[in-house]
Order: structure tokens, then C-alpha cells, then sequence
């Protein structure tokens, strides 16, 4: 039995989640009451039943029972070896722009303004954000960015069969992903904005790869980044984590980076580890650094 939990902050994108894990072949209950999480559970276990993998959505609409919830998600995470809890949130300002597209009212903030909502669902959420085994930042996500990311994590097999890595290329005028594991800055390398003919390409095109790729410090960087990867990956694996986040960042997204998040994303499913590679910034307009 595999059991996900998606929680998180209302508005950050936790309905698409379970949507998207719904299109992976997961077995989602929305807001069970916490009396029956068990119960469920054993059912699913039950002979006959082919129901292996399944999410269940905690959020704070569960009011009064959300005390109960928490405790019966211990009990699961202590009976369950494929556990894991998913976070969702995203910027305050975010949320409160997502809320007034949608024209709903936030669930703590019935007769209030979304902000008061918003921070007493943080509050009341913190627990299960320090307890997460993954959090999912949504501000610079559109839905299809979102469901190619939970593909990335999700798709396949249970956590049990290994480090699950997203590589994410990123420009550093657009905000850094704050999910990343770790970050590398990639701006001191050529910058083919400068160059006449590569400016409006990407590091999609091969005259921006032949172009970044042939200079010493390029490989250089890329050889050193290898061998750090190479000790850091079983090493995570060892030790039982299921997901890893590499961000590398230029200016603006769509040249340096782009390359080496490809060169990078290679590299780890060379070495046997899964590899999804996303483009944050690659189809915004180019910017002078």
C-alpha cells in the first residue's frame, strides 16, 4: 500500500494535485472524515481489492474534525512504510489574487477579508508544513507546470524504489523556485543575450548550446557539478529521501541555464536516478541582464 496526503494552504493548488494524481492512476478521496481513514484503508487491503496507491486531501474545511485528522495521520504515517505528505502554498499575494479571480471566499474567511483567511490557515496548517515530506510552491506555477511537476514525483512506482530528482532551470530576475534542494547560479558564465542572432533563441536551440557549451569554464563547471552529484545522489538515497530539486539559475532564464539543466538532467539518468527537467522562464520574453 502506497497512502499520499496532499494538504496545504487553500488556493495553492492542492484541487489540481489531486486531479493530476487522479490522471496517474492514484485511488483520491477528498476530505474523508478522519474516523473512517482507517477503515478505508483496510478496505483497500482487503482480498479481492487491486487498490495500491492511494491520496487522501486534508485541508482545513475539515473544522472541527481537522484536531482528529492530524492524529489519525500519525497512526497512518507510523503503520504505512510508503508515506508521504504533500504540502501545497504559494505567496500570501498570490493567493489572495487567485481568490479574487475565482470571486470564492476563503473557507476561515467567510465574513472577512481573504488575508485574515489566509493567515489563520497558515497558522493552523504549520504542523503539517514542518512535517512534510515534500512542499510544492505554486506562485510561479500555471496548471500544466504544476501537473508536469507531480509527474515528475509521482509517475511510476512507490517512493520505496528510489530518489525521484526535478531539475529546473530558472531566471534569477523572475524570483528564485523556493522549493529547490539546492541552487546553483550559473550567471558568470557567456551570456548569449549579447550575441547577435542568439538573443532571442534559447538554450533549447542548438546555436545557444554550441555557444555556451564550448567554453572552458562551461565544462569545467559542468564536470565539477557532476562529480558533487555523483557523491550527493546515492547518498540522499541511502538515507531514504524520495525527492530532490536542483534549481540553476542565469539572468533570465532562457539561455545558460536552460543548457545546463539539460546537461545536468542527463547526467543524473545516466547514473540510473530519475530525472525530469522544467524550463520555468524559457518562454518569457528575453530580458537585458
Amino acid at each position: 500500500m502506497e497512502v499520499t496526503v496532499l494538504t496545504g494552504l487553500s488556493g495553492a493548488g492542492r484541487s489540481e494535485a489531486a486531479k493530476a494524481l487522479e490522471d496517474l492512476g492514484w485511488f483520491v478521496i477528498d476530505n474523508l472524515p478522519p474516523a473512517l481513514i482507517r477503515k478505508m484503508l483496510t478496505l483497500a487491503l482487503a482480498p479481492g481489492n487491486d487498490i495500491t496507491r492511494i491520496a487522501l486531501v486534508i485541508d482545513a474545511r475539515g473544522g472541527t474534525f481537522f484536531e482528529e485528522a492530524v492524529e489519525e495521520l500519525q497512526k497512518v504515517r507510523r503503520d504505512v512504510a510508503n508515506y508521504r505528505l504533500v504540502f501545497f502554498d504559494a505567496d500570501d499575494e498570490i493567493l489572495v489574487r487567485r481568490f479574487d479571480a475565482t470571486r470564492r471566499r476563503h473557507p476561515l474567511a467567510v465574513d472577512d477579508r481573504v488575508e485574515v483567511g489566509i493567515a489563520r490557515e497558515r497558522e493552523l496548517m504549520a504542523r503539517f508544513r514542518e512535517g512534510a515530506d515534500l512542499i510544492v510552491d505554486t506562485s510561479d506555477l500555471s496548471v500544466r507546470d504544476l501537473r508536469n511537476k507531480l509527474s515528475a514525483y509521482f509517475e511510476g512506482g512507490s517512493p520505496a524504489e528510489g530518489l525521484k530528482t526535478t531539475v529546473i532551470s530558472f531566471g534569477f530576475k523572475h524570483g528564485l523556485p523556493l522549493d529547490a534542494d539546492l541552487v546553483l547560479d550559473v550567471r558568470f558564465l557567456p551570456n548569449p543575450h549579447w550575441v547577435d542572432g542568439l538573443r532571442e533563441l534559447t538554450g533549447l536551440d542548438e546555436p545557444v548550446k554550441d555557444y555556451v557549451m564550448r567554453n572552458d569554464v562551461t565544462e569545467d563547471v559542468i564536470a565539477r557539478v557532476k562529480d558533487l552529484l555523483a557523491v550527493l545522489l546515492p547518498g540522499y538515497q541511502t538515507e531514504g529521501r524520495h525527492y530532490l530539486t536542483i534549481a540553476l539559475g542565469c539572468t533570465g532564464g532562457r539561455h545558460r541555464s536552460v543548457v545546463l539543466a539539460e546537461q545536468v538532467g542527463a547526467f543524473i539518468r545516466d547514473k540510473g536516478f530519475s530525472a525530469k527537467v522544467i524550463h520555468r522562464d524559457v518562454a518569457r520574453a528575453p530580458v537585458a541582464p
